[in-house]
């Protein structure tokens, strides 16, 4: 029987987690070694991001336990998922919590500064900081750091598929 994409996923998630624990660093100390953001690497590691050829040797040398059979496998296209039951993390909780009840104002303030239109997710940076408050208590500081994506008037005009259309009937002989 062959084995779901999802449980090849996990599979390969738990070989890859293994292999940072026994490396004994932290997202962020990978992060430094190959220049990526330590939430990218984390999606790396977590199959939700695909590994790109120019950073897999830097990857390899900060996390000497990649087997080429994982690297292989985190240089494919990823399963892009979302497990419905992690919201009961409290932490995803309390992230999903802050962004909804900051969501409404975020949108109005991108709307008003850059007009009608969405921070992108694929062309999107993020990471986590800690820094300490002014009270001196450590403070958790996560950057959404995406590309602007506005919202275009739909006009026939521009549409691909019309283009083709009239341009097949410009070419019809008569």
């Amino acid at each position: 029987m062959e084995a779901s994409s999802s449980s090849i996923k996990a599979r390969t998630v738990a070989e890859l987690q293994a292999v940072k624990r026994k490396s004994g660093k932290t997202y962020g100390q990978i992060a430094e070694e190959t220049g990526l953001t330590n939430v990218y690497v984390a999606q790396l590691l977590r199959r939700q991001a695909q590994l790109k050829p120019g950073t897999a040797p830097l990857l390899r040398a900060s996390v000497p336990g990649l087997t080429d059979e994982l690297i292989h496998e985190m240089m494919q296209p990823p399963l892009r998922s979302y497990d419905p039951n992690l919201i009961q993390d409290p932490t995803v909780y309390r992230l999903h919590e802050a962004v909804m009840h900051f969501g409404e104002s975020i949108k109005e303030i991108i709307n008003e500064d850059f007009g009608d239109g969405i921070m992108s997710a694929i062309d999107f940076y993020c990471s986590v900081d800690k820094v300490k408050g002014v009270d001196g208590k450590d403070r958790v500081v996560v950057t959404f750091d995406g590309k602007y994506l506005p919202h275009t008037e739909q006009t026939t005009e521009h549409m691909v598929s019309r283009l083709r259309r009239q341009d097949n009937q410009d070419r019809k002989p008569e």
